[in-house]
């Protein structure tokens, strides 16, 4: 008796939102025929382990969802407006932030199953659903002779990857991968499905093209299709030291300035695990069979310890991307932008920011495991041009000035460590911050004037 009590004082001390748990997942499984999976089977384990932060995976959802077709998800958050449950969605699972895509003690909805890539050659339009990742896209696509603006690395989601803008590497031709977004199918918090595009919703379509997942449940994109043939690119590594990191700063800032081919476009990375690995990565592409001579003359003139560059598909490609991907560690990710420095300050302005990186890294190479990476990407003033021409997004990104933006990551083994891991990526960025406005105060960012002006 006195153990029955117990329990029961217990059950009564529960959060409610642990009890509402419960009640929507037995309301989904008794209500509806949408496939439902509890912790401990072989399937919820397995949708666990596929986010990219071990963080992320080690919340515990009540159970996992997985909708077929927008009807069930209409369903699906008609009841959650009953319980009042807080719940996820989960398109890849590449944003490292818990509680973005995941959940703990309420149910997640996968969109596995929603995985549609349909090609209309006529249209000139594909449709793709949420639960698909890049590979399967540009699998899907290959050999058609059409692709889709989408993302570099073959593991990434498409749902977040196209609701938070999307950098491709055919950002240069065609703007961010929002800016190919023809039409969305989405599930409003009320559970009706609408229609957001240029003529059906065009207030909620506006908000869509990089305002992120907070609008309703996107259950599928109907994308720009465009021509695509044979690609050429791969990897490009380089060994690190003073003198080849100040050669590749150079070569990206004078990449993004002066490089008018907009069928080029990179990814330099400086990657460090103290005492084991202190080199360069840069993913090279090229939309064409294979590039000028002189588009990455720059890069090659360092001298690269391997080069993996060819002719090859674009879904090829992307799959080879994936060797970027690391599984099982706890993943700090942070993204900023720099103005482009004059060609005349450059080495001081790239000099000082790899510095920086490169002295916080530093500070935290005792935690184990830790991987720190930042990568530097050319954005041009022209992507801006083009992203406004195809009628704008929510970045809405001024077209003035050409830009690099620095992308962090701080990669780990265990949480214990996260406070400490997150207090070095503050440090980052706020340093980089610090330094922007230090140089804008120098004038290291004026650009050189015509004489006409």
């Amino acid at each position: 008796m006195k153990l029955v009590t117990s329990l029961w004082a217990l059950a009564a001390a529960l959060p409610l939102s642990t009890l509402a748990a419960q009640d929507t997942c037995k309301l989904v499984e008794s209500s509806t025929k949408v496939q439902l999976y509890r912790r401990f089977a072989l399937a919820y384990t397995s949708e666990q382990n596929e986010y990219w932060s071990t963080a992320c995976g080690a919340l515990k959802p009540s159970c996992i969802l997985y909708p077929k077709t927008t009807e069930e998800v209409s369903q699906i958050v008609s009841i959650l407006k009953g319980t009042g449950e807080t719940f996820a969605i989960k398109s890849g699972g590449h944003n490292p932030n818990d509680y973005f895509s995941s959940v703990d003690g309420g149910p997640l909805i996968s969109t596995d199953k929603l995985n549609q890539v349909e090609l209309d050659k006529k249209a000139g339009t594909v449709r793709v659903g949420p639960g698909n990742r890049w590979d399967d896209v540009l699998g899907a696509l290959d050999g058609t002779g059409f692709t889709a603006v989408g993302g570099r690395i073959g593991n990434v989601g498409v749902g977040g990857f196209l609701l938070g803008g999307g950098l491709s590497f055919l950002s240069a031709q065609y703007g961010w991968a929002a800016n190919s977004v023809l039409e969305y199918e989405i599930v409003l918090a009320n559970g009706t499905a609408v229609t957001a595009s240029k003529t059906q919703n065009t207030d909620l379509f506006a908000a869509l093209r990089g305002g992120g997942n907070n609008f309703g449940i996107v259950t599928s994109f109907l994308l720009q299709a465009y021509p695509q043939g044979q690609i050429w690119g791969g990897t490009m590594v380089f060994t690190d030291s003073t003198k080849k990191a100040a050669a590749l700063l150079k070569a990206v800032r004078d990449f993004t300035e002066y490089c008018d081919d907009d069928k080029a476009a990179l990814i330099l990375t400086s990657v460090k695990v103290i005492g084991l690995v202190d080199v360069w990565v840069m993913f090279a592409f090229y939309d064409g069979p294979s590039p000028p001579d002189w588009v990455f003359a720059n890069f090659t003139a360092v001298g690269t310890l391997t080069n993996t560059c060819k002719t090859q598909s674009y879904a090829s490609l992307l799959s080879a991307n994936n060797v970027g991907v690391v599984k099982g560690s706890v993943y700090s990710i942070g993204t900023e932008t720099m103005p482009l420095p004059s060609s005349q300050n450059e080495a001081e302005v790239m000099g000082a920011f790899h510095s920086h990186w490169r002295s916080v890294a530093s500070s935290v190479s005792l935690v184990p495991g830790v991987i720190a990476n930042v990568a530097y990407q050319p954005f041009p003033k022209r992507m801006a041009r083009i992203a406004r021409a195809k009628g704008g997004d929510i970045m809405d990104m001024d077209d003035d000035v050409d830009r690099i933006i620095i992308e962090l990551n701080y990669s780990y083994l265990l949480t214990l460590n996260r406070n400490k891991m997150d207090r070095a990526m503050v440090e980052t960025y706020d340093g980089f911050r610090k330094l922007v406005q230090q140089f804008q105060g120098k004038g290291s960012y004026r650009k050189r004037t015509c004489p006409c002006l």
